[in-house]
């Protein structure tokens, strides 16, 4: 994602709230479309972006659309 994508925002309480622009979310939609395009490429996107291995194992489950 490019900086400009994303906002983060300190509250009074100093934790910041972090966003997508609408140029991030267009830039997540068009990196799940590259990764839905093969299985192969589905698992290699959530090896890269997913930490937690019950959500892999989880969503691998789940059939292309």
């Amino acid at each position: 994602m490019t900086y400009e994508s994303i906002v983060s925002v300190y509250t009074v309480s100093g934790e910041p709230i972090t966003a997508l622009t609408d140029a991030g979310l267009s830039e997540i939609k068009d990196m799940l479309a590259a990764a839905r395009r093969s299985t192969k490429d589905w698992h290699d996107f959530l090896r890269d972006f997913v930490a937690d291995p019950d959500i892999i194992a989880r969503v691998k489950d789940q059939p292309l659309r």
